[in-house]
């Protein structure tokens, strides 16, 4: 019937269509935390919420304003509202199902172990380089075991080629162009935005699956 809400297993049958079930069911145990939710932050999400990642936790303390319309993953009837609020709203219509933990305040120094401690992947979406550097600090001191994924340089248009992913540490991945900034008197606007944003997702969900495959070659191994 059309606009009813589809069970659980009717999704994960959806899901299993396309991807084998080891794949859905590591994607569905994963903890995937991502800080700010703007042109970057809700995209990201929206693709992993599709991708059936089971966890999400949306940290942001802001609201959505008019002059988000043209890059973030929000709608005119969300004007006003906190964007936890709405994008979680928009997550949970494609995937009722989804755990989604939200928290509306501003990342600082004293409360990243709290914020990012029960995550298996931190993915950096913020807009302000100082606030970059404080989150990718703050969890390479205190989480060099977990995965972190920032971006850096996706403003203007064109130029798609130019967003790139790099592995720049053991477990830090940088996504964009690492030059082109607003600062420079380019704009920010939604393909090239999108474009970033994919790359952080479809970052996470490589890692996720290549770390599914690896334990599955070591237990094969193990077994001979």
């Amino acid at each position: 019937m059309a606009g009813e809400i589809p069970s659980r297993e009717e999704l994960q049958k959806a899901l299993l269509s396309r991807c084998t079930r080891e794949e859905v069911e590591k994607l569905s145990e994963s903890r995937v935390a991502v800080a700010g939710l703007g042109g970057l932050g809700s995209n990201t999400a929206v693709f992993l919420a599709r991708a059936g990642i089971g966890h999400l936790h949306l940290i942001d303390f802001d609201k959505v304003d008019i002059t988000n319309l043209n890059r973030q993953h929000y709608f005119i009837s969300h004007l006003g509202r906190y964007k936890t609020e709405a994008l979680k709203e928009q997550l949970l219509q494609i995937n009722p199902w989804l755990d989604i933990e939200t928290s509306c305040e501003e990342v600082r120094e004293e409360n990243v172990q709290r914020l990012f401690q029960n995550a298996d992947i931190i993915c950096e979406a913020f807009d302000c380089p100082e606030n970059k550097a404080m989150l990718v600090n703050g969890c390479l001191e205190l989480f060099p075991e977990k995965i972190l994924v920032c971006a850096s340089g996706m403003a203007g248009w064109g130029r798609s080629n130019d967003i790139i992913t790099r592995q720049v540490g053991r477990n830090f991945y940088l996504c964009g162009d690492e030059t082109s900034g607003i600062e420079k008197g380019e704009g920010l606007i939604a393909p090239r935005v999108a474009l970033c944003a994919a790359h952080e997702a479809n970052l996470i969900i490589e890692l996720i699956l290549k770390n599914c495959t690896k334990q599955r070659k070591e237990v094969t191994e193990n077994e001979q």
